[in-house]
């Protein structure tokens, strides 16, 4: 069985835990209509399979510094989220859309920042050459997807935003600090995938 094929297959499973639906939002502070986005969920196709993820510079306006899938809102041109997601990953890393094998649609994550995010899985040939946007990706790696996807590694914190406690997953791997929506939604893989090696 491939790769694509075993993540296929646990993606229709029924999650084993409660799914995380988004950044605990509250319903005043909903916009009436999310933005649409989508992000990709690149993994490597190897004997330990690995996830690339991407830090985006500080400079951004939305989420500077912080580590997360390529992926951004959807245009007008696209036709539809995965879509979204391959023209993404072509933009900040240079991942041919081509390439990749497309697993499918994972559980929606709605941001505090108005963004409604559907992640794509799909499996890409290991050791690839990325190149990333100088613009938006500070840097890429590869985190394999067992760490990821392991629960002893998904550490809820909390910190005060905008007067408030808001409360949150992290997960630390090496110096890298994945947290916010970015966690969210391995969490929600990880509940899904009920992943064994």
């Amino acid at each position: 069985m491939t790769l694509a094929e075993r993540l296929a297959q646990a993606m229709a499973r029924i999650p084993a835990a409660d799914l995380l639906t988004g950044d605990g939002i509250e319903p005043h502070e909903m916009t009436a209509t999310p933005t649409a986005a989508a992000v990709l969920v690149p993994v490597t196709d190897r004997a330990e399979p690995g996830v690339v993820l991407t830090q985006r510079t500080d400079t951004l306006r939305n989420h500077a510094g912080q580590i997360a899938f390529p992926g951004g809102r959807a245009d007008p041109g696209d036709a539809d989220l995965v879509a979204t997601a391959l023209r993404e990953a072509e933009e900040e890393i240079g991942l041919r859309p081509g390439i990749v094998t497309v697993v499918g649609l994972a559980d929606r994550y709605r941001t505090v920042t108005g963004f409604e995010v559907t992640p794509v899985l799909g499996v890409i040939p290991p050791d690839l050459t990325l190149h990333p946007a100088e613009a938006e990706v500070a840097d890429l790696f590869e985190v394999p997807l067992a760490f990821l996807l392991d629960p002893a590694h998904h550490h809820r914190v909390s910190a005060p935003w905008r007067g408030r406690t808001r409360h949150f997953y992290e997960i630390v791997w090496n110096d890298r600090r994945i947290w916010g929506a970015t966690a969210a939604m391995i969490v929600n893989l990880s509940r899904r995938l009920q992943w064994a090696t």
